[in-house]
């Protein structure tokens, strides 16, 4: 596997004022790992996209961490741990470089991507569903798989899976740390749309007016018929 090379500067405009490195096309970052102090740093925006679309998160970058003056700084193995990116403009704001030992295995993910077409989603009997989109193992950073590439032409038949089992590593170099048996992808059935039933004819609830708004009855007084008013005098009672 090649490893990347990267340049990166210690930082020291911290919490939200990381705003105005952004403006400068500078990525702010931290560093962590076994055995060292985190640190804040930051890293020429430019430089860092085109490494990370060829590393991912399993590709090993050599970072260069120096200080404001001039000078060799400290070259340190890491890996991208972390990537956060503006939900807007799909940029990244900020990210974290886990520090590695090369010589000390680690536990990392490693993405699932479908190859292939799957024969029964031609036909339309059933439609491949994706259960992991990553799987955990336990390797050397420089022996990490970049990906796993799951071939789904060999799906034809619904109920069909493929499980952990089946995929294509180096058993030397490369050791699964999830249950072999899990189902990474799998046929199923087409899902029946229900016809959905006519509306049911309305039937006036007992007391409404035909008429009437929905959900509104009269009162009393506005179905009564109106008494007609009187023309003779009332004599009032005697005391």
């Amino acid at each position: 596997m090649d490893i990347h090379k990267l340049s990166a500067q210690k930082r020291e405009i911290l919490g939200r004022k990381v705003k105005t490195l952004r403006k400068e096309g500078l990525l702010p970052a931290n560093l962590y790992g076994k055995k060292i102090k985190s640190e804040s740093l930051q890293v020429k925006l430019t430089d860092f996209v085109p490494i990370y679309k060829e590393a991912g998160e399993t590709g090993v970058i050599s970072l260069t961490v120096s200080g404001k003056s001039k000078g060799k700084g400290e070259e340190v193995s890491v890996l991208v741990a972390n990537l956060q990116k503006d939900p807007i403009s799909d940029s990244p704001i900020h990210v974290d470089f886990r520090k590695v030992d090369l010589k000390e295995k680690i536990t990392a993910a490693v993405p699932v991507e479908f190859t292939g077409e799957a024969p029964c989603e031609k036909t339309g009997i059933g439609t491949v569903v994706q259960y992991l989109d990553e799987v955990e193992v336990e390797a050397l950073p420089t022996d990490l798989p970049e990906k796993f590439e799951v071939d789904v032409s060999v799906l034809t038949e619904v109920d069909q899976a493929i499980y952990l089992k089946d995929l294509k590593i180096d058993k030397a170099k490369v050791t699964l740390k999830d249950d072999i048996q899990k189902i990474i992808a799998k046929v199923e059935p087409p899902q029946k749309v229900e016809e959905e039933a006519p509306p049911a004819e309305e039937v006036p609830v007992e007391g409404e007016v035909a008429g009437a708004p929905s959900g509104e009855v009269p009162s009393e007084e506005a179905t009564e018929a109106p008494v007609p008013a009187s023309n003779e005098k009332q004599t009032p009672s005697e005391p």
